[in-house]
């Protein structure tokens, strides 16, 4: 199937999640993850009504942004290194992934650099897997606090992964969704504010992520296929 085909199942698919959960598929931001997929397909997607586009790696994000002539929203999903965030502020608009006070606060500086704001979410492990980033959920109200006094930092919500198997068991995400919405909530009520989206959910278990509250879903998969087996 071509993207602009699977773009259409996934659609469905979104849209039947929202109806089972009372919501409006204007609600959720769909962030076409094109990790490992070159430019061309990244152009394709956006040709086929794609409008964020997320990548794990500053480094890959660098070299395929140039070639995407399109206006989108760039969002980094994956895990940032204190000594990337000047590069990462080159690209991205949006940081998904903010787990530590000391990355928040490098962001600040290099934001103030160059007169910039950047919307971030932080990062929350809430499948308490080892080899996960993000902070743990009972230090999130430390970091909101790093956060919240950050002025270059837009902080419009939260962003989890679910564990590893949920790859074959899409349910075992839900319980970690439960656990994002019920920090989220949390949050708003002890800092008095918005915090309007929660992103979670993959292609595996973006249906389970919707169905808890998710504002942003991040698929890549489902958009551009499987990723082909290294040899």
């Amino acid at each position: 199937m071509s993207i602009a085909e699977n773009l259409k199942a996934l659609e469905k698919r979104i849209q039947a999640a929202c109806d089972r959960a009372g919501r409006s598929r204007s609600e959720i931001t769909l962030v076409a993850v094109s990790k490992t997929r070159p430019a061309e397909q990244i152009a394709e997607a956006i040709q086929a009504g794609v409008t964020d586009i997320g990548e794990n790696r500053v480094q890959e994000a660098s070299a395929k942004k140039p070639f995407v002539t399109k206006p989108v929203t760039w969002h980094l999903v994956g895990h940032l290194q204190t000594n990337k965030v000047k590069k990462a502020l080159e690209i991205f608009s949006v940081v998904q992934s903010v787990d530590s006070a000391r990355l928040a606060r490098e962001i600040q500086r290099r934001c103030e650099q160059v007169s910039k704001t950047v919307k971030v979410l932080a990062e929350v492990n809430t499948s308490a897997e080892p080899t996960k980033f993000g902070t743990e959920p009972d230090k999130l109200a430390e970091l909101v606090r790093e956060i919240t006094g950050l002025d270059r930092l837009d902080f419009i919500g939260l962003m989890t992964l679910g564990p590893g198997w949920a790859v074959e068991d899409p349910k075992a995400s839900t319980p970690c969704f439960k656990t994002l919405a019920r920090l989220a909530e949390q949050t708003r009520q002890n800092f008095g504010i918005p915090l309007p989206h929660l992103s979670m959910g993959m292609s595996s278990d973006f249906e389970q992520g919707i169905e808890q509250g998710a504002t942003i879903v991040r698929i890549g998969t489902a958009i551009f296929g499987p990723r082909p087996v290294a040899r």
